[in-house]
């Protein structure tokens, strides 16, 4: 099956400078919100406290429900519609952590009903000490930093044949972030730090394409999580789970289009690297295209008739399937560009 025609030459890499230029914005954009926001607006799995979702047989109002709230010292608590408005679901999110039982349940049920004189359905609790939230944050990000420093390390073994010296660099890292972790340095700017001095340390060892790979995956983590910020949305355990898929899905498609790169460096040896590239990326097109679309209808099927519990979920995979489609063409690739007119000067 081919969408692409066989001889399609589209100039990417003629308009990388455009493209680095959009990456540039959507990323100052993104750390701008984080930056007000002071950081993603993070779910119960990660901040701590209790979020119950209720379900009611009739249409009622959010200051109804805080209403209710406010009568058992749960006033601050925040309200918000879940799934459908149809559905008069809503959950309901505090600081707190209680300690369960049908105690604290049934004075949600008795004030709520008292405030909205209609029947109410008690339809999921769960409850997160803040010590299990701050550790599930720290967990989240080493999950995310040592999946980049695996990564590199294949990419670079693979395409550049230094498995010892990508390995090395690694451990090394691993090894200063561990260390810096037990003085109780902040963990977000530890694991900045850390990807910074990897691509700098990538940068003068000559790992290109390990370079250009982890580029373009903390450019698709930063723009999504950036975009959950600037919606307002949850940040929760399943968000993670969607980043680091996305992390996979976006390596792959780079790692087609590095290995067209490698096969034509050897047919096409006297013509210039930016013909290369373009060439390879163009010649493989066809197929990033096919694979891009395919798995979005799924992931927006699932976005739009998985339910709630999936929703930020599946929103964030579009993201990252969009997002990462574009930096496998307009990010990873010119990156060995970049290198080379480097080099050479």
């Amino acid at each position: 099956m081919r969408f692409i025609k066989p001889d399609i030459n589209i100039e990417f890499i003629g308009r990388k400078k455009i493209a680095f230029f959009l990456s540039i914005v959507c990323i100052a954009i993104s750390v701008l919100s984080l930056i007000i926001h002071k950081g993603p607006r993070l779910g119960v799995d990660f901040a701590g406290g209790t979020l119950v979702q209720i379900k009611f047989a009739s249409t009622v109002r959010i200051d109804d429900i805080k209403s209710g709230l406010g009568t058992i010292g749960l006033g601050k608590s925040s309200v918000q519609q879940f799934g459908q408005q149809t559905d008069n679901e809503f959950l309901i999110r505090t600081e707190i952590s209680y300690e369960g039982g049908e105690g604290f349940t049934t004075d949600i049920k008795n004030a709520l009903e008292s405030s909205t004189e209609g029947e109410v359905e008690i339809r999921r609790v769960e409850m997160v000490g803040p010590q299990v939230g701050e550790d599930l944050r720290k967990k989240a990000l080493f999950a995310m930093f040592y999946a980049l420093l695996f990564i590199t390390i294949y990419i670079s073994g693979r395409f550049e044949l230094k498995w010892m010296l990508s390995g090395v660099v690694a451990a090394a890292l691993i090894g200063a972030v561990y260390i810096f972790n037990l003085f109780s340095v902040s963990i977000p700017f530890l694991i900045g730090a850390a990807l910074i001095v990897t691509l700098i340390i990538f940068w003068f060892l000559e790992l290109k394409y390990a370079m250009g790979a982890i580029v373009a995956l903390i450019h698709d983590v930063i723009i999504t999580v950036g975009i959950f910020s600037i919606l307002d949305k949850e940040f929760a355990l399943p968000i993670i789970a969607a980043l680091l898929t996305i992390i996979g899905y976006s390596l792959n498609d780079t790692i087609i289009v590095f290995d067209r790169i490698r096969e034509n460096l050897r047919k096409y040896h006297k013509k210039p690297l930016a013909f290369i590239i373009n060439r390879s990326i163009n010649e493989t097109l066809g197929r990033t295209i096919l694979t891009s679309m395919t798995t979005l209808v799924v992931v927006v099927t699932l976005f739009i008739l998985g339910g709630g519990i999936i929703h930020d979920f599946a929103f964030a995979l579009i993201i990252g399937i969009v997002v990462g489609t574009y930096s496998s063409i307009f990010v990873a690739s010119p990156i060995l560009l970049a290198w080379q007119n480097h080099a050479k000067k």
